[in-house]
């Protein structure tokens, strides 16, 4: 690398498991993470966000597993909420590994090592290709949203830490309930290749993971309970939460926002967020 070469990288949001899809399904949002590698000679980590500015970052720890980052800054902005179930470690793992490998040419398997940090492959597959996604082991394939179809995130002040949310799932779950979400996460992917709304709606209910952390947070489960009332075709917990995605059609977005700010004034933020056909990006500047 010659010196005074740096890397642009520019990575999406993503919320997984869309209801039924647990660990398997996961869908990019258009916020972004955007990372800045400069070759200064001074290793830094130069960020407003709330988190380590020193190697324990994650972003500087992904990028360390390829390459050390002795003499390099690193300028991390980002949009994405932390702990919210919104993707911020898998975006952030995805960009210190992407600005290594292309920094410094290696021609890495990204995908499989930020699979390996992240834990599991749906949030990862979304920051990387964009669009929807569907994971089967080391299998991914990926899709556009229909058109028309919407995001509204509904994001409370009082956020839950996904260690704490995985710990609350049981170890065997009955087999009515993994049938009952096969057969609603192949509903809910039938709605989305066909544009069919109703199926979309059908298609948004789980009973493997949902259930077992409402106690973290029932403001957010009621209104998942509640999100067709106001208008949304339904709702689904983001990852691990306790972000409400709330699905609309773009028909219905505005009246939809507007009532569930006045549902969730005082708890939560909403944010009209689109799905985003766009996957991690680099550039050398």
């Amino acid at each position: 690398m010659t010196p005074g070469r740096r890397r642009l990288v520019r990575v999406p949001a993503s919320t997984a498991n869309l209801g039924p899809g647990f660990d398997v399904m996961a869908a990019a949002l258009s916020l972004h993470l955007e990372l800045e590698v400069l070759d200064t000679g001074t290793f830094a980590v130069e960020t407003d966000l709330d988190v380590p500015a020193d190697r324990t970052n994650l972003v500087v720890r992904a990028f360390e597993r390829l390459h050390p980052s002795d003499g390099l800054t690193f300028r991390i902005s980002s949009r994405i909420p932390l702990c919210g179930g919104l993707g911020s470690s898998a975006a952030a793992i995805v960009a210190g590994l992407i600005a290594a490998n292309d920094m410094f040419a290696l021609g890495a398997d990204v995908r499989a090592l930020a699979t390996e940090l992240e834990g599991h492959a749906d949030n990862v597959a979304a920051a990387l290709d964009g669009g929807f996604v569907i994971c089967a082991g080391r299998r991914t394939r990926r899709f556009d949203a229909p058109l028309g179809l919407e995001a509204v995130l509904v994001v409370p002040e009082v956020a839950v830490l996904t260690g704490e949310a995985r710990a609350t799932l049981p170890e065997q779950v009955p087999l009515a309930d993994v049938i009952f979400n096969i057969g609603h996460a192949s509903m809910l992917t039938l709605g989305l290749a066909t544009g069919d709304w109703a199926t979309v709606a059908a298609g948004l209910h789980d009973r493997v993971h949902q259930p077992y952390r409402s106690r973290l947070y029932p403001r957010s489960v009621e209104l998942l309970e509640g999100a067709a009332a106001l208008g949304a075709l339904g709702a689904t917990i983001s990852g691990a939460g306790p972000t409400v995605l709330v699905w609309s059609h773009s028909d219905q977005t505005d009246g939809l926002v507007e009532r569930l700010r006045r549902e969730t004034n005082g708890w939560a933020r909403v944010m009209r967020v689109p799905f985003e056909s766009h996957g991690a990006d680099v550039q050398a500047m």
